[in-house]
């Protein structure tokens, strides 16, 4: 195998492809030296896009077949525990009828957002504008697992970074331009710190290593 290609099957918007960059910093970081291609699962433009979790994963691995498949769920209000729990019986579900690649939970505590409130650089230069000097009140990592609303944190820190105004700043596109932030993020490491990323990392690790996926022997 000349390169490892992956599919990420989200919750909701194209705003979770920003996990894109995070699960490709992972596989880097966890030994997989061959080329990747991310691929994110576009479903919702079907004639009848699927709605149960197994039909979007048998769906999204007949349009997007790949080599390794991530399925993302945010935790939201319910436990981690819970929402793993949920996703695997899923997994498991589809893996009785057919044969389907190795799966991995991805599962942010609140939501996916949170992982982005980590480079203030990152948020500037999202938001259009790197060199600001606008003071953006990041929260510490210790919390981000403990934030009501990272979608919104994230937004207000974006209309901050921009440094515009008035009706400027209502007519920026900051939630458009948010998926951008993860593209900015050059290390991801002090994610670490969160429950939730390090028992993506410790299954993501287990997955490469099962399918000797961290040498160029692929």
């Amino acid at each position: 195998m000349k390169q490892l290609r992956y599919t990420l099957l989200s919750d909701g918007s194209s705003d979770n492809a920003a996990l894109l960059p995070i699960l490709t910093w992972l596989l880097r970081e966890n030994g997989v030296t061959t080329a990747i291609e991310a691929l994110w699962a576009e479903l919702r433009h079907l004639p009848t896009p699927p709605r149960s979790l197994p039909q979007r994963i048998r769906t999204g691995l007949h349009y997007y077949p790949c080599d390794l498949l991530f399925v993302h769920r945010d935790a939201e209000k319910q436990p981690y525990s819970t929402r793993k729990a949920e996703v695997e019986r899923a997994i498991e579900s589809v893996a009785r009828g057919s044969v389907i690649p190795p799966a991995v939970c991805v599962i942010p505590v609140r939501m996916q957002e949170a992982w982005l409130l980590i480079d203030e650089e990152a948020i500037r230069s999202a938001a259009g504008n790197p060199n600001g000097k606008q003071p953006l009140s990041l929260p510490p990592i210790s919390r981000l697992e403990d934030l009501p609303d990272p979608k919104r944190e994230l937004h207000e820190l974006m209309c901050e970074a921009s440094g515009l105004s008035g009706r400027r700043r209502k007519r920026s596109q900051v939630r458009s331009l948010t998926r951008r932030v993860a593209g900015f993020i050059m290390d991801f490491a002090p994610l670490r710190r969160l429950s939730a990323f390090n028992a993506l990392e410790t299954d993501l690790s287990e997955t490469v290593l099962k399918h000797g996926w961290g040498d160029n022997r692929l």
